[in-house]
């Protein structure tokens, strides 16, 4: 296992980070993820547009009651200024850590010159990184990116630097271009370019989905920590079976079947707790469906499930479903891979 990484004061429990994924990592997504073995979570992504941020989606992703610190929120924009004033917004809102979107490839966010878009416009990218370190004063500034815009365009190492010298506390890079978004496969030469160039902490990103392949980037990058999104998706369990295997070599058995209804159904009622009654029955049916995804029978119940109505009818069904797959296995099956399932429209 990695040094524990130390971002500003904080010294965190271990190297196994959740990304921040838009639509996904919420409060209740990250609690459960870093109750199951996650050393740190990002909120997803903020807007810096003054006028968004009392809509009710806004407000729901700066929702930190009762989450475990470093609390830390990404922010997006393309202005210098509004991003200072976002950064100064959500520290009063309780961000210990500051983290700045360079890295989403999203076209809806891109088309806007955010996101990944950034690393086209070094100056701005620049100008963006100093002033939301600037207002951020003691509080850490982190910067997540992509290797570069295109494979002619991979500018992650100079930018990398220049915002180390700006002040910034951390990097993660995901080893894609913007122009690839989440397809093809992630490289990891030039995250290992990023490490040996910076003396702060790196963050390895992409297709990180078992205990193996996280050792595996870990040794070839010299990365400091790894981040995973979309392999947490349904499995937010990945994290402790990585943190097993990093420290002894060994698998973790899969969990009892039992035992991952109850974590699934603790988050179904934190999640409706946040978005209420329809709101939330409608958003937990891409978690139910991620949790049963290539598990036995578990696209027929999908299929079923999605056309409940009620939350206590998701509960109902989805405590019963487990149910009996525990009547017929001890352990979780080993669920087969399906990425149409874990597509994402939009992804930090």
């Amino acid at each position: 296992m990695p040094s524990p990484v130390r971002i500003g004061p904080y010294l965190l429990p271990n190297p196994l980070f959740v990304a921040p994924m838009a639509g996904v990592t919420d409060r209740p997504f990250r609690q459960l993820c870093r109750r199951l073995g996650a050393g740190y979570a990002v909120s997803e992504m903020v807007t810096s547009r003054k006028d968004l941020w009392h809509s009710l989606k806004t407000s729901r992703r700066a929702n930190h009651e009762g989450e475990p610190g470093p609390i830390a929120v990404q922010i997006a924009g393309t202005d210098a200024q509004m991003m200072a004033e976002a950064t100064v917004y959500n520290i009063d809102r309780g961000a210990q850590i500051i983290d700045i979107n360079m890295g989403c490839p999203a076209k809806k966010v891109c088309n806007k010159w955010a996101g990944s878009a950034l690393m086209q416009d070094e100056p701005l990218a620049i100008e963006i990184v100093s002033a939301v370190v600037e207002a951020a004063g003691d509080v850490p500034v982190t910067l997540k990116m992509r290797t570069g815009w295109c494979e002619s365009e991979k500018n992650a190492v100079r930018l990398a630097r220049v915002a180390q010298d700006a002040g910034v506390a951390m990097v993660t890079v995901h080893g894609r271009t913007r122009e690839q978004g989440y397809k093809g496969s992630a490289e990891y030469d030039t995250i290992a370019a990023v490490k040996a160039a910076l003396a702060i902490p790196v963050v390895a990103n992409g297709d990180i989905d078992s205990p193996r392949k996280a050792r595996e980037v870990l040794q070839r990058t010299g990365a400091d920590a790894v981040m995973i999104g979309r392999a947490a998706q349904g499995r937010p369990w990945i994290f402790r079976e990585i943190a097993h295997y990093l420290a002894t070599g060994e698998d973790l058995p899969p969990p009892g079947v039992r035992e991952a209804r109850d974590w699934l159904v603790e988050h179904l009622h934190d999640h409706y707790s946040l978005y209420g009654e329809l709101t939330g029955m409608r958003s937990a049916r891409k978690h139910i469906g991620w949790a049963v995804r290539g598990l036995p029978g578990g696209e027929d119940f999908r299929q079923r499930m999605n056309l409940l109505e009620s939350t206590q009818d998701q509960v109902r069904a989805l405590t019963g479903w487990f149910d009996a797959l525990a009547d017929q296995h001890e352990r979780l099956p080993v669920a087969a891979n399906d990425d149409e399932l874990i597509e994402q429209e939009e992804q930090a």
